[in-house]
């Protein structure tokens, strides 16, 4: 009873900290992707088997650091030369670094699987290399690229709630003041609603995915 009337009490607060929290995951995770999409597009190449492993090595290995140790970490470096130690510009910086292993492996994965047989059949046609990737390996390799996406943002949706702790604002901030002042109400709020957020936009992006995957494939 005691959530339900802070919730109804606090509506415009409790949809601005959602506005905030959806464009710090938003960002980041758009950049996330483009990124990881370039360097598994890149790495997936004849030849880069070495580099491939290297690559996934340190991005498992960014994933092992506690996400309020590389906040920590930032925020120092990002002061030394001169940008915003706090607030929304190390959050999105420790975002992306996050949202690289699920986009990066999914990625090298899909287009490493791709059949053979199906590369050939381009190569015989007289397709150049950017043509099989464009037309025949990233069509193919969707499901599981879309996958990794979804992956990388529902787990920085969860992350973004512990950016409060720099200033980045978001559904972390009833979390924190709960836990300041003990309030239970406020903790429950958050948590509730972060759980909500990223159950809506893991249910978004399966439809993207669905919508995006070639009609031969979903058969």
């Amino acid at each position: 009873m005691e959530v339900w009337q802070y919730i109804n009490s606090h509506w415009p607060l409790i949809g601005h900290w959602t506005v905030q929290h959806l464009w710090l995951v938003l960002v980041s995770n758009v950049m996330a992707g483009g990124l990881g999409l370039g360097i598994g597009i890149f790495i997936s190449g004849e030849g880069r088997d070495e580099v491939a492993d290297t690559t996934l090595y340190l991005a498992e290995m960014l994933m092992t650091v506690p996400s309020l140790a590389l906040f920590g970490l930032l925020m120092p470096l990002l002061y030394a030369i001169g940008l915003p130690s706090i607030g929304a510009l190390p959050a999105v910086i420790a975002l992306v670094l996050y949202g690289q292993l699920p986009v990066l492996r999914n990625t090298y994965i899909a287009i490493k699987g791709v059949e053979p047989a199906m590369i050939e059949a381009a190569r015989g046609m007289g397709m150049s290399k950017r043509q099989i990737l464009r037309t025949v390996k990233l069509p193919l390799a969707v499901p599981v690229i879309m996958a990794g996406l979804r992956q990388a943002v529902v787990m920085n949706i969860g992350v973004a709630a512990i950016a409060v702790f720099i200033g980045a604002g978001g559904l972390g901030v009833p979390i924190f003041r709960g836990l300041r002042n003990s309030r239970m109400d406020m903790i429950i709020t958050g948590a509730v609603f972060v759980s909500l957020l990223a159950l809506i936009v893991d249910g978004l992006l399966a439809i993207m995915e669905k919508l995006m995957t070639p009609r031969g494939i979903r058969r």
